[in-house]
């Protein structure tokens, strides 16, 4: 007699049975084939990309100085720099140079008589050099008019190329160039002498003045006006970089960073 306690080999109708060989219950369910394919070889779908953590997404920011550069602003000053310097120079150089040209060319002693040429457009005048306080009185002959000394209405006092200090001591007038004959007296006589050179004018300072302010001026104004236009591009072009980044750093957000 026998007794049916299991299912007959390869007999799917009658079901499991404890007699034959069944599979691992661990291997079917949950083994190497479904695990395996749907969490081993295949990534979960989101329906896109997850958010990447490694380089940075999207285009670089722009790169390289921001032009012009400050150089053009350091170079333009160091211009007006320049043209301070060439002015100041400008106007110490005339003004040497009128100095030196007002000093007398001609000189002579008290006492002496002596012929100069004197041009009325020169604006001549006698000088006198002293060591010390004089008391003079000199005479002019010539011309075919009357000539005129004038005591001066300011103190001048010009130096001549070989170092002589000279102090205007009459303007001279006459109506037409020509030879003069000078004379002047001191007391004390000794130690004194005589010249006739040109009064000092300020037009002859023109040029000195001119460059005094002019150079500056233009030199400054020219730094001022570079500075202004160069602050105005770097702005401008700071804005066209901060408009032309990228609105994030890592790309696009991810689903859990909304």
């Amino acid at each position: 007699m026998s007794q049916d306690f299991g299912s007959y080999p390869g007999d799917a109708s009658r079901g499991p049975g404890h007699g034959g060989p069944q599979q691992p219950y661990g291997q079917q369910q949950y083994g190497q084939q479904q695990y395996g394919q749907q969490y081993g070889q295949q990534p979960p779908s989101y329906g896109y990309a997850p958010p990447g953590y490694g380089a940075p997404q999207g285009s670089p920011p722009p790169s390289g100085k921001i032009k012009p550069g400050i150089g053009w602003i350091v170079g333009v000053w160091l211009l007006a720099l320049v043209s301070i310097i060439v002015g100041i120079g400008g106007f110490a150089g005339g003004l040497v140079g009128a100095v030196t040209d007002a000093a007398p060319t001609k000189t002579f002693a008290p006492g002496e008589t002596a012929t100069v040429a004197i041009d009325p457009a020169d604006k001549p005048a006698i000088y006198v050099a002293t060591g010390g306080p004089t008391t003079f009185e000199c005479t002019l002959k010539g011309g075919t008019g009357t000539p005129r000394l004038q005591k001066p209405d300011i103190q001048q006092t010009v130096a001549g190329s070989d170092g002589v200090t000279w102090e205007m001591g009459l303007r001279v007038g006459v109506d037409q160039a020509g030879d003069y004959q000078v004379q002047c007296s001191a007391e004390p006589a000794e130690g004194t002498t005589f010249g006739v050179g040109k009064e000092l004018a300020a037009d002859s300072l023109v040029g000195g003045v001119v460059a005094l302010f002019v150079i500056p001026g233009v030199g400054i104004l020219l730094a001022i006006v570079v500075t202004i236009v160069v602050l105005v591009k770097r702005s401008n072009a700071r804005k066209r970089r901060a408009a032309a980044a990228p609105v994030g750093q890592w790309g696009q957000p991810g689903p859990y960073g909304r």
